[in-house]
């Protein structure tokens, strides 16, 4: 079973850059599509990208395309989410999850996910 761990989170300045990672364990994630999710207080949880196994695709919601990037290093079992031009809008808990082949953006479609880390950008 595939653990997920994600680190890089902090408190950052508005219009700054964080860059996330999704360290797995127990298993290779070089067969599994993996994505960010992230959740801000009192809100559900909302997708943020995904990759495909290789990595050689990705998928972003229109709203973040442009300042969120996905890379992946299988050979590390690494999953990153680079971050720029943060605003105060993006604090929230960042997950990664890993999806044995939907290529979805729906939550319940993803098979293992990480505990999250803190984002705060402040103003």
């Amino acid at each position: 079973q595939v653990q997920l761990v994600e680190s890089g989170g902090g408190l950052v300045q508005a219009g700054g850059s964080l860059r996330l990672t999704c360290t797995a364990s127990g298993g290779t994630i070089q067969y599994y599509h993996m994505g960010w999710f992230r959740q801000a207080p009192g809100k559900e949880r909302e997708f943020v990208g995904r990759i495909t196994y290789r990595g050689g695709s990705t998928y972003y919601p229109p709203s973040l395309k442009g300042r969120f990037t996905i890379s992946r290093d299988n050979d590390k079992n690494l999953v990153y989410l680079q971050m720029n031009s943060l605003k105060p809008e993006d604090t929230a808990v960042y997950y990664c999850a890993a999806d044995k082949g939907h290529w979805s953006s729906r939550l319940n479609d993803y098979d293992y996910w990480g505990q999250g880390t803190q984002v705060t950008v402040s103003s």
